[in-house]
């Protein structure tokens, strides 16, 4: 099945004109008033909870270095999950910022991206296991160093997921927000150190119910010499429904396509 399927009905157009100007600048401060939720998750946390359409979930760097592993699925069909491939090739891109979306298996936009101070997330790296943890850091569990012991990605994936009656087969390629992968000629990936600060924060706006899930460990491809996952603060708020013309919807005429997919679910 090609990205975005299946097609629109015969007459249905998606030509409306795209963005010709800079994306839309990010809200700092969030209406207190539409706050509904907030939380702070240690390095090494992980996160799993239904977030309703019509909600923005905003993720914020509490340290330089930060990292959120991150995956969704439609929170009524979970076999509808995002699709990393889709998603990058439907909007021919290795990196996402404002104006691009989340797409599921289905050729739907789960999530947009409405607001970024950051300018490149990581798409490509996949997430950290314990071996590799082990491998970088040494070993150090939890009968040893008890909180203190070195959480992987994988295993909380794994341990979320479970919490929803889900397994190892649901674990699909995620997105690393907050870190950079550029790759060389030879096509090798190569980890930015320096590329999320403090206060750095990325808007994701739930295009349909979903359930997320996201752990703050290491991005695989960390150079750091020492372990030391970073604090990341997690916000929800209730936003704006998206407009015939809004940023991400007209971005690309794929995307266009991905929300009629979308939109199909609550007609």
């Amino acid at each position: 099945m090609p990205p975005f399927a299946p097609p629109a009905p015969s007459g249905t157009s998606f030509d409306t004109p795209r963005p010709s100007g800079p994306p839309p600048a990010p809200i700092h401060d969030l209406p207190a008033d539409r706050l509904t939720y907030e939380e702070t998750l240690p390095g090494g946390a992980a996160w799993s909870g239904t977030i309703k359409r019509g909600h923005t979930l905003r993720l914020t760097a509490l340290a330089a270095g930060a990292n959120v592993s991150f995956i969704a699925l439609n929170r009524h069909d979970f076999v509808d999950r995002y699709n990393m491939a889709d998603t990058l090739k439907g909007q021919h891109t290795a990196k996402l910022t404002t104006g691009y979306i989340l797409v599921s298996d289905m050729g739907r936009a789960l999530l947009s991206i409405t607001g970024d101070t950051l300018g490149w997330h990581d798409p490509l790296g996949g997430h950290d296991t314990a071996a590799l943890v082990e491998k970088k850091w040494g070993a150090q569990n939890y009968q040893t160093a008890r909180n203190d012991w070195r959480r992987n990605s994988h295993d909380q994936f794994l341990i979320e997921l479970a919490k929803w009656g889900l397994g190892r087969r649901d674990l699909v390629a995620n997105v690393n927000f907050f870190s950079k992968v550029v790759a060389d000629a030879d096509g090798r990936l190569h980890f930015q150190s320096v590329h999320a600060s403090a206060g750095d924060f990325i808007d994701l706006r739930a295009e349909m119910d979903l359930l997320v899930i996201f752990t703050t460990c290491h991005h695989p491809l960390d150079t750091a010499g020492t372990y030391g996952p970073k604090p990341v603060k997690l916000q929800l708020w209730r936003s704006d429904p998206p407009s015939a013309s809004d940023y991400c919807r007209t971005y690309r005429p794929e995307n266009e396509r991905a929300f009629y997919n979308t939109e199909l679910l609550h007609a």
